[in-house]
């Protein structure tokens, strides 16, 4: 008896051990304490980097760190992929070109809730977190503000549990870095990828073929029906990579899908025993071309050819990848809609349209009127801009030769379509072209904007001001057409980056009144008005500005070697370069300042430090001469003993969400001085705005409601209203009046004429400044006053200590609106009709 009492206690013992190291085991992917990381980080650092500490390199620890944290995305990851295509729920999936995405790892950490548990557990190994998340090179992925609202929109469909999938192209290389020398911009390889990408899984068994090029076969097959074959010129194979994007808090982790051109035969045997080593590789290399680069110059008829290669591409891809996830479940291609929606993000995927129909009928041999049905009910479209040489075209000579069958495609659904309008617009010649997927110019081209509108069954804008705009001017035509395509959806961004992780110490101070569940209810932030007249949380709060401030100041100092004053006025400019945004309007400001203090040295003036970042495009000349003209400028103001450092002039280079992340928090002043009616809605504006800036601006874009939210008292208004601007244009705007009229704009655009900020080099602005006196389209010369009259307010403003802190606490409380997660619920409610879905978490040891 006692023999089997002990034998019993020792199975007893044994299973105890097996369930302890099968939980240390568990622990080890799963687990979330400071231990299991801390095993997590030297297994890694071990059995996937194969280093041990005496010789890891800082990359070792972060790669190490990082498949720490993406291993606990994993079981988040897969089970939302088995919920999603297992279950009758609808998935969005969101066809974008750009993805800014931002580094990894900490916004992985806040959304997992385990940034303290990191940081200790790093610490306990002698590292700093903060020392370790700075090695982060962030995806070269995207460019402006599109690219960050498709980051946003990630991180919020994620966070509000709705099943999602993103589909994009893996740049190779992002657009560029950006460096400046002697204060013109220089760019140079943004090699993103050059120590590795821990937070994505090649999936290469998930390819798919993509013709390109070759011409159209048609014959009659012995049914009778008319065959449309596409004998491409060549074929690439586009392979996925994923990457999981987590949601805040909950068990939801979306797929980002991007995917890279590969040759379908990368070596060619025969030509390399030939002798011929250059043709062995030649087709691997123009098929990579695809997807080497973001945006590559399109000045040259090849660079436009490689755009259209590149967003049929990534179209072609997710298309195909979309039909087969729905054929997999056993659902029928007839009820595609139902399964999947999908919301193009601006006119770069639209010839999804086309592609959805020649997929439908070429491959799955359906009618065209039930692949019309199934392609119209399938897409949405979202404008973002109101230049109508934005609304992308293309050379159909080119097209043709690019995508031949899509063309055959195209003119098929504009010649029934516009049997349509004619009936409605019987003899208005000018609407039937307007709507005309083909307009008929010296060379005939093709609207991409109309291609989307026509196969969409939702259109909107990204402001109020903006798609009220969109229906009068650019979209007119198809606003009376189809007026209930039309709604707005105003941007928003994701307050877990924009708040929790780029300022902590404002968000523990938030918190600290109001609680943490503001973070996805942002509407809470309305509580804080309550204490914007507490003087001890105005103090509590300035104090939290000025250590950003102060932060930002040691960034300046190690980047540029320049110091500036953290007690100064922060005036903030930041975005991407170009003249409807107007860097050069506030460049007029600061040379209006510094004539001041020349003329009165002793003038008891505001001290500022005027802080730009942004890249132009490559082959954007005037936009260059802009970021030229702010550096010639700061090279005088910042070296003039006259100005006692009272001004300062610093351009940040290499504008990226990186640094992003160090400059919004210490904004003062928000410039959101764009012409009205030229800015969809911006995301820069929220984001400063929601980290306690004050903005001056002009009522364009989202400006409009912002001031609307946090009270026009709040608000430094400036300039034309849209209507003013073409009022004043259509009247015969002459911009030299303005330059002769204003004696001090006239000293102004006469310095830098004269050389005065370029060594005596006359000629090196001259095309800038032509175009102001000449042909002023963004209205720089007739804001000018208003502009300097409203920043003379703003002086005042900030003198008043107490009533600045005021206002700013009141600009992040009521900023509610303003957060990516609301703008993606009306997405949902309103055009997707889609339906949150928690996920259960699969528990890996019972899987099979």
């Amino acid at each position: 008896m006692k023999n089997k009492i002990q034998k019993e206690n020792k199975i007893e013992e044994a299973a105890a051990e097996q369930v302890k190291n099968n939980i240390l085991v568990e622990d080890a992917r799963t687990g979330l304490s400071v231990d299991a990381l801390k095993r997590a980080i030297s297994n890694n650092l071990f059995y996937v980097q194969g280093k041990y500490p005496e010789i890891a390199t800082r990359n070792d620890y972060f790669m190490a760190i990082s498949y720490a944290v993406r291993d606990r995305m994993l079981q988040r990851w897969t089970s939302s992929v088995r919920q999603y295509i297992s279950g009758k729920n609808k998935i969005v999936s969101y066809l974008s070109a750009e993805y800014l995405l931002g580094p990894h790892l900490a916004n992985n950490l806040i959304n997992l809730d385990i940034y303290s548990q990191m940081e200790q557990a790093v610490k306990e190994l002698g590292f700093s977190l903060d020392w370790l998340i700075d090695k982060e090179v962030e995806p070269g992925l995207g460019n402006g503000g599109l690219g960050r609202l498709a980051a946003c929109y990630m991180d919020s469909l994620a966070s509000l549990e709705v099943p999602a999938i993103g589909y994009g192209i893996r740049y190779q290389f992002g657009i560029f870095e950006q460096a400046i020398s002697d204060g013109w911009q220089v760019e140079d390889t943004d090699n993103w990828l050059r120590r590795g990408n821990p937070w994505e899984i090649a999936r290469r068994e998930i390819s798919y073929d993509v013709k390109l090029g070759g011409h159209v076969q048609r014959y009659i097959d012995e049914k009778g029906k008319l065959i449309n074959n596409w004998i491409p010129g060549w074929v690439v194979k586009g392979v996925a990579y994923d990457t999981p994007i987590l949601g805040y808090k909950v068990n939801t982790a979306n797929t980002l899908r991007l995917w890279k051109s590969e040759a379908p035969r990368t070596f060619d045997f025969q030509s390399f025993n030939a002798g011929e080593y250059s043709n062995a590789v030649n087709q691997k290399i123009i098929c990579e071309n695809i997807s080497k680069v973001l945006y590559p110059n399109d000045e040259q008829i090849e660079g436009k050819k490689l755009r259209l290669q590149q967003q049929y591409f990534f179209v072609s891809c997710s298309l195909q990848d979309m039909i087969n996830i729905h054929l997999r479940s056993g659902d029928k291609i007839e009820n595609f809609y139902e399964k999947f929606v999908v919301q193009l993000n601006d006119t770069h995927p639209s010839i999804g349209i086309a592609e959805m129909m020649r997929l439908l009928l070429d491959v799955h041999r359906m009618e065209w009127d039930d692949a019309w049905k199934v392609t119209t009910k399938t897409f949405a479209y979202t404008n973002h801009t109101l230049l109508p040489e934005a609304l992308e075209t293309w050379d159909l000579e080119l097209f043709a030769s690019v995508l031949p069958r899509h063309l055959d495609i195209i003119y098929e659904i504009n010649k029934r379509f516009l049997v349509d309008v004619t009936l409605k617009f019987f003899g208005n010649h000018q609407k039937i072209d307007s709507l005309s997927l083909i307009g008929e110019g010296r060379r005939k081209y093709i609207k991409m904007a109309n291609l989307a509108s026509v196969g969409s069954f939702a259109i909107n804008g990204v402001a109020s001001l903006h798609t009220e705009l969109l229906k009068k001017t650019v979209l007119k035509d198809w606003y009376e057409f189809s007026p209930e395509k039309f709604s707005n959806k105003t941007n928003g961004v994701t307050p877990r980056r924009w708040m929790v992780l780029s300022n902590p110490q404002l968000t523990k101070l938030i918190t600290s009144k109001i609680g943490d569940t503001w973070i996805k209810h942002l509407e809470e932030l309305k509580g804080l008005e309550k204490y914007a007249e507490d003087p001890e949380f105005q103090q509590a709060w300035m104090e939290v500005k000025l250590e950003q401030k102060k932060k930002l100041t040691r960034k300046i100092h190690g980047t540029l070697g320049m110091i500036v004053n953290p007690e100064s006025l922060f005036d903030i400019q930041v975005k991407r370069i170009h003249e409807y945004k107007r860097q050069h309007l506030n460049v007029l400001h600061i040379i209006t300042l510094y004539n001041r203090i020349k003329r009165n040295p002793d003038i008891d003036i505001v001290p500022r430090t005027f802080i730009f970042a942004g890249k132009s495009a490559p082959g954007y000349r005037k936009a260059k001469l802009i970021i030229k003209l702010i550096n010639a400028v700061g090279k005088v103001v910042n070296n003039d003993p006259d100005v006692k450092d009272r001004l300062k002039v610093v351009f940040y280079p290499n504008y990226n969400v990186t640094n992003a992340q160090k400059i919004y928090p210490a904004a003062d002043l928000s410039e959101q001085i764009s012409t009205a009616g030229k800015e969809a809605s911006g995301t820069g504006n929220m984001k400063l705005s929601l980290n306690g800036a004050l903005t001056v601006g002009t009522l364009d874009g989202a400006n409009v409601e912002i001031r609307e939210c946090v009270g026009e008292e709040n608000f430094f208004l400036f300039g034309l209203t849209a209507d003013e601007v073409e009022k004043t244009k259509s009247e015969g705007y002459r911009p030299w009046e303005y330059y002769k009229n204003n004696k001090y704009l006239r000293e102004v655009i006469d310095q830098i004429n004269d050389g005065y900020f370029s060594q005596l080099d006359q000629l090196i602005f001259k095309e800038l400044t032509d175009s102001l006196l000449y042909d002023d389209q963004f209205m720089v010369l007739a804001d000018y006053q208003s502009y300097v009259e409203i920043q003379d307010k703003i002086d005042e403003a900030f003198r008043d200590k107490s009533n600045w802190a005021r206002m700013s606490i009141l600009n992040t409380a009521r900023m509610g609106k303003f957060s990516s997660d609301r703008s993606i619920r009306e997405y949902c409610n309103e055009i997707w009709k889609v339906e949150s879905v928690p996920v259960e978490l699969i528990d890996p040891s019972k899987t099979s």
